[in-house]
């Protein structure tokens, strides 16, 4: 893999090493975790560059929990979400690392294609949060994947933002990531109501915002999806599985 097909982030930081299945930081993150049917969860530390725990990508994308990587869970995206995926990782995570406290309230979330071991796409719905920060560095990160069949893909990745900063948040990675084909969860809100014909005053009523707020969520669109209208932008939407 070259390493432009991945982010800065990941390449500094991440390593090809598994958990140690057998250790005691394992055993107690496995008592502490909750695991779920079609769910796989690790958590990876920045401060070993390794595997801390990995449980359930056996069912989800083929690999044993004591051979699964973070740089094998990143490099299984499929060849048309691995940039957006990266980076959406490298810059979440140093969004987060640039607030002064509750790193743990952060996380993202992504709809993406991960290839299983045995070649097949896998639709995922996969979120990534702070599990461990200490004097402002983050040092383990936590991330959960879960099987959607229903998942359909377009060439719109789908992504959301979630802390308290919430709206910073989704607003900053909506500009870092504008030269991608993707749309956040909340740019998505408000163009379902546009769809359903709501004008963009009574979606700011409903979601109680101000009008310019969501037309900061929906004129960007046209530029970023290269169409012409509101109309022409939702049916670029539903034909990518938006709506």
């Amino acid at each position: 893999m070259k390493n432009n097909e991945y982010g800065e982030y990941s390449r500094s930081l991440v390593r090809d090493i598994p958990a140690d299945v057998n250790s005691d930081i394992y055993k107690h993150y496995d008592s502490i975790i909750p695991s779920f049917e079609g769910e796989a969860v690790y958590v990876y530390s920045f401060k070993e560059n390794k595997m801390l725990f990995a449980k359930g990508w056996q069912d989800v994308l083929g690999y044993a929990n004591d051979e699964i990587t973070l740089f094998k869970i990143i490099t299984s995206s499929s060849k048309r979400h691995m940039a957006f995926s990266s980076e959406l990782n490298d810059k979440g995570l140093k969004f987060v690392q640039s607030r002064k406290k509750d790193h743990e309230k952060y996380s993202f979330t992504l709809e993406v294609e991960k290839i299983h071991k045995d070649g097949f796409i896998v639709p995922l719905l996969s979120r990534v949060g702070i599990f461990k920060a200490t004097n402002g560095i983050i040092e383990e990160i936590i991330g959960k994947s879960q099987v959607v069949p229903s998942l359909k893909f377009g060439e719109v990745m789908q992504y959301g933002a979630y802390g308290p900063d919430r709206d910073e948040f989704e607003e900053t990675l909506s500009k870092e990531l504008f030269h991608h084909f993707a749309i956040s969860s909340k740019e998505k809100e408000a163009l379902s109501m546009a769809a359903k014909g709501y004008a963009f005053k009574e979606i700011a009523d409903q979601l109680k915002v101000s009008q310019s707020a969501i037309e900061k969520r929906i004129i960007p669109l046209y530029k970023r999806f290269q169409v012409k209208s509101l109309p022409h932008l939702i049916s670029f939407a539903y034909k990518n599985h938006i709506l």
